[in-house]
């Protein structure tokens, strides 16, 4: 390799770090002020010491019932405050049980994982698509809009790019808001998309895509599962949006189950944890 050539390779791989290093960076931007206020509010809700210890409090009702830290900050900061220390948080809450899943047994494998539910909702979404691009989002109960929880296929950038996404402007945004089922044929020429999007779904390998809300008995919307094709659909079968009616159907009750029991367990896990420690030093496990 010649000398200019070896250094455009050096170029290359030194622009290509940046751009890593910034989708890191945007990665932990969006995460951290949400940790942050939920510290803060544990801080002054059970006289803790430090930052620490709300942290430490986070991360074992996380890892007690295997819930991801950013969805108990989520809840927690969105949540109206126990009545006092020694009440339930949640007294007046029905607990139902599981909804079953057809096309998983994922929620039966012990590991109480909607991470692993979601991935089968993907792996589902896509074989009956015939894609191997997707992704899943779910509402974000601080910010509002949706945020990107699975993904499959898809570029670092696209992860990056749709990491969130508002309440218009994409073909998810609309299915969320319609609470049905949407197909873009064209990517490029569909006007569901604002120009940004396109670029970025285009830049993808993405020329057409599906999006599935996830829907409660009540019919309200509570993720979605989107298919992404790398050239033009002429539209999906009867047979093939029924099949996704069923994933989402079956995964939204799901999800609000998972939502009023288990994320309800691990917030009044933690409230019973900083009750009995109040004003005490917690460490990380």
């Amino acid at each position: 390799m010649s000398t200019a050539g070896r250094a455009a390779g050096a170029d290359d791989g030194e622009l290509e770090r940046l751009r890593t290093e910034l989708r890191d960076l945007r990665a932990r931007a969006r995460v951290r002020p949400l940790i942050s206020q939920a510290q803060g509010i544990l801080q002054e809700r059970y006289a803790l010491p430090d930052g620490e210890s709300a942290f430490a409090l986070l991360q074992r009702a996380s890892q007690r019932y295997n819930v991801k830290l950013h969805t108990l900050a989520g809840v927690l900061v969105t949540a109206p405050r126990p009545d006092g220390p020694d009440a339930l948080w949640f007294p007046r809450r029905v607990r139902g049980p599981e909804p079953e899943l057809t096309f998983t047994q994922a929620h039966r494998s012990g590991s109480g994982s909607r991470g692993a539910v979601l991935k089968a909702v993907l792996r589902s979404t896509l074989t009956v698509t015939g894609t191997d691009m997707g992704n899943v989002q779910l509402p974000d109960p601080a910010r509002g809009g949706l945020r990107m929880e699975q993904h499959t296929g898809l570029t670092a950038d696209f992860v990056d790019f749709f990491a969130h996404v508002g309440e218009d402007g994409t073909s998810c945004a609309r299915a969320a808001r319609d609470v049905s089922q949407v197909t873009v044929r064209d990517v490029e020429s569909d006007p569901v998309f604002t120009e940004p999007a396109r670029r970025a779904i285009l830049a993808a390998g993405s020329r057409a895509c599906h999006s599935v809300p996830l829907t409660t008995e009540s019919g309200l919307c509570v993720g979605m599962v989107s298919a992404h094709m790398d050239r033009p659909l002429d539209g999906l079968t009867t047979a093939q949006t029924k099949a996704l009616d069923t994933v989402g159907g079956q995964a939204g009750r799901w999800l609000a189950w998972h939502d009023r029991t288990v994320v309800l367990d691990a917030l009044e896990h933690l409230h019973t944890l900083g009750s009995a420690g109040r004003g005490s030093r917690f460490r990380r496990s």
